[in-house]
């Protein structure tokens, strides 16, 4: 006798092929936002799909799906696609059939089949969706209420009796609302919102599809591009940053490369991500060569091995440094303007930052593979153009909850708050103090502003409107302005920018004048020091002539005028430099002055303002 074959308990053909089509739909642009808020089930219990039926769906956003229909994938995806797209277009709103409801239906599917046709989604069943003769009442969006009237005035035609996918009921499924409950969350997006959703999802998915990011709208593989081949080479082919290639996400995209000046290519070791911009004319093998250049920046964490040097004479070192190497490596071409000197081979980046950093006359136009004075090792993660721009840091955020907390509290009379807690409050709402005003405060701790004195020894200006009356006139003791001054020490470098130094020189001259300082001590350094001898402070910013421009060397500026016997041994320094010099020792009161954005190579003792 021979026995039956049990099928596997495991596998069920029907319920793969209702799922297959379900997941298709789960990652189509246009269905993806209504699959996401449906809930379809095929479940046996409390199924309301009539037998000879597809599916239902109904108000609340639940599609029934029969359980013990067989079909394909692909005529699964049409069902299901058919009672989503009923959600999208409000047929299940109660207000679109009082009392007409079979021939709402008629027109509701008639309009979601005339849609599907067009889009191609999935194949109807047998005898589902080929109702072409009506197709012209339901042309345009919001035309079923106009079909569904012509309907009722003239019957229903017979083909049109059962036109969904309900078999010969009506796939909308009509269950009363629920009752307004205040334990239940109503839902904030509507149907028709989720379905313009999607459809803005699929224009844009339409639009990578054209232009060869993706390979279908449902974000299939892409079309490799040049520089993505670049990147794969490695991981293929080249063992030795094959591994590093594998873990960098390769970001091309123009707008960044264009709002961030990334001429060639840029990266971000703690992103983790390759910037590249996809309108540098390059060949495969150049492309290689930038991509290893990159590659390599990261991997010998160039990014955290500066210790306080300048940014950009440190990539520049770098620079030459990864690119001997991978020119004696022969890993392909080397771009042109590339930074190559065998003079330099063999030596480490440390070494090649302290040579050029003592002549970076020639180094002025020298460009990294991002752009002329930019640094293609970047600290952070560049923001990408659909990024929010408008958020704010923690610190931002806090301080405005404080505000708003503390406003709210004094307006609704919530109590007593300390003093204290109040002023600190206000205080961290105040902006920051400009650099102008920091030097200001500097000169005001320094000098304190003087009182003349009265002599008849002295005639008053006034004196000729009153001859027989003497009036004493004001004068400042020459004692009180023997120790009033301090000494500036000014970097003259090739990297000093003349913008800045006018800049500084015209607010120490203003400040010294209002504080009654009645000259000043100027040392000029660059590889050497130049004193320049006592200067009235008018003449800081309007004779002064930069004579150096070698490399930043300070510290025998200051020494100089620690040592300077003609120097008061109280009076202050004040040095003016843009962060690309060595490391300086004080020991006396001093300040520094220097370019935003920028940061000394040592941890300074003074002041440091920051000159915006």
């Amino acid at each position: 006798m021979a026995t039956r074959r049990r099928p596997s308990a495991g596998k069920n053909p029907a319920a793969e092929a209702r799922d297959a089509g379900s997941e298709t739909l789960a990652t189509h642009p246009l269905f993806a936002p209504l699959h996401r808020g449906a809930q379809i089930t095929a479940r046996p219990e409390d199924n309301h799909c009539p037998p000879d039926g597809w599916a239902v769906v109904s108000r609340s956003g639940r599609i029934y799906l029969n359980p013990r229909r067989r079909g394909s994938p692909e005529e699964w995806t049409w069902v299901i696609a058919h009672c989503l797209l009923h959600l999208g277009f409000d047929h299940l709103e109660a207000t679109n059939s009082p009392g007409y409801e079979r021939e709402w239906n008629a027109a509701a599917c008639l309009a979601v089949n005339v849609f599907l046709r067009q889009i191609k989604v999935g194949r109807p069943p047998e005898g589902l969706g080929t109702q072409t003769p009506w197709d012209h009442l339901v042309g345009t969006a919001g035309d079923e209420a106009r079909c569904a009237q012509t309907f009722r005035e003239k019957g229903l035609p017979e083909q049109l009796q059962a036109p969904g996918v309900g078999g010969s009921g009506s796939d909308l499924h009509w269950t009363p609302p629920a009752p307004a409950s205040r334990w239940v969350v109503t839902p904030t997006t509507t149907w028709a919102q989720r379905l313009a959703a999607g459809l803005t999802r699929s224009v844009v998915a339409a639009v990578d599809v054209a232009g060869g990011a993706t390979a279908s709208l449902s974000g299939g593989p892409a079309r490799k591009t040049s520089w993505r081949l670049a990147l794969d080479w490695f991981i293929a082919s080249y063992p030795l940053l094959g591994g590093l290639a594998a873990a960098f996400t390769l970001v091309e995209d123009a707008d960044i490369a264009r709002r961030h000046g990334i001429h060639v290519a840029a990266i971000s070791p703690a992103a983790a991500e390759i910037y590249v911009n996809p309108l540098t004319s390059m060949d495969g093998t150049e492309r290689r060569f930038v991509i290893a250049h990159e590659l390599l920046h990261a991997g010998l964490r160039h990014d955290t091995r500066a210790a306080g040097r300048d940014p950009w004479l440190w990539n520049i070192a770098c620079d030459y440094v990864i690119n001997g190497w991978l020119v004696q490596m022969q890993i392909g071409d080397p771009p042109d303007g590339l930074l190559h000197d065998r003079k330099l081979d063999g030596m480490s980046a440390e070494e090649v930052y302290d040579r050029i950093v003592t002549d970076t006359r020639r180094l002025r136009k020298a460009a990294t593979l991002r752009g002329i004075r930019a640094v293609d090792v970047l600290p952070g993660r560049l923001s990408h153009p659909d990024e929010r721009t408008d958020a704010v840091d923690l610190d931002e955020f806090y301080r405005r909850s404080l505000q708003d907390g503390i406003q709210y509290h004094s307006n609704q009379a919530r109590g007593y708050l300390p003093a204290g807690l109040i002023e600190e409050i206000r205080a961290l709402g105040q902006p920051p103090v400009p650099w102008d005003v920091e030097l200001a405060r500097w000169f005001d701790a320094h000098f304190a502003p003087i009182e003349p004195q009265r002599s008849y020894a002295r005639s008053s200006r006034r004196q000729s409107a009153t001859p027989d009356i003497p009036r004493p006139g004001r004068y400042i003791p020459q004692e009180q302005l023997d120790h009033r001054t301090f000494g500036v020490v000014l970097d003259t470098s090739g990297s000093m920018d003349t913008r800045l130094l006018g800049k500084a020189l015209g607010a120490i001259a203003s400040y010294a004048v209002s504080r009654t300082v009645p000259a000043v001590r100027v040392v000029f350094c660059d590889a050497d020091a130049y004193d320049n001898g006592w200067m009235e402070p008018t003449e800081i910013a309007s004779r002064v002539r930069v004579r150096g421009r070698g490399g930043t060397v300070l510290q025998p500026g200051i020494d100089l005028l620690e040592k300077a016997t003609d120097f008061p041994t109280d009076g202050p320094i004040l040095v003016i430099t843009d962060t690309g010099c060595d490391h300086v020792r004080l020991h006396r009161d001093h300040a520094f002055l220097i370019p935003a954005g920028t940061r000394l190579p040592f941890t300074p003792r003074g002041p440091v303002f920051k000159l915006a």
